[in-house]
């Protein structure tokens, strides 16, 4: 099947301008992964990604999620419920001092108990505990419909709109 797929580019400027979430009904513990592990990344990555045709890091060796995981501008943090993996963010600090939520999101099980605000919540003020000049994320038309006003719900401002062609998508389930 071939799609049209519009990306949204979002930022924050200021610290001031997050909104944070409600308190979720449901607690989390929100854990930085100290020792990079591409197993546990590899697995975050597809267990959330997997609905969405997050497909650009499936084709990497352990040896390149290694790699990339040892930089120390990266970091991961999963949230846990109840000993459980939830869901994770990866931020990326980069040189001009912007910090990007490379990925953020939730497994599927996860969806829809009012967790994804509170963990983007959560995200974004560890990208301000970086010394972040800027935080920002990028979401596609393939991601959960709820990404993009997600995002936008916490403060966050489009700054840039990319169409592309029809590209090719795997069938939904």
């Amino acid at each position: 099947m071939r799609k049209p797929i519009i990306t949204h580019h979002l930022e924050m400027t200021d610290p001031s301008q997050l909104v944070p979430a409600r308190k979720p009904a449901t607690s989390f513990a929100f854990v930085q992964v100290e020792i990079p592990c591409p197993v546990l990344n590899r697995f975050l990555y597809t267990a959330v990604g997997g609905d969405w045709y997050w497909l650009d890091r499936l084709g990497w060796s352990y040896e390149q999620w290694q790699t990339y995981l040892e930089r120390t501008e990266v970091e991961t943090w999963v949230a846990y419920v109840s000993g459980t993996p939830a869901g994770y963010c990866e931020l990326a600090m980069q040189e001009s001092g912007n910090v990007e939520i490379v990925y953020f999101g939730l497994l599927p099980q996860f969806i829809g108990r009012g967790l994804g605000g509170a963990l983007l919540t959560a995200t974004v003020e560890r990208a301000w505990a970086l010394g972040a000049r800027r935080v920002w994320v990028h979401t596609c038309s393939l991601d959960h419909p709820n990404a993009l006003p997600g995002y936008q719900a916490r403060g966050f401002r489009v700054f840039n709109i990319l169409h592309t062609e029809e590209e090719p998508v795997p069938t939904p389930k």
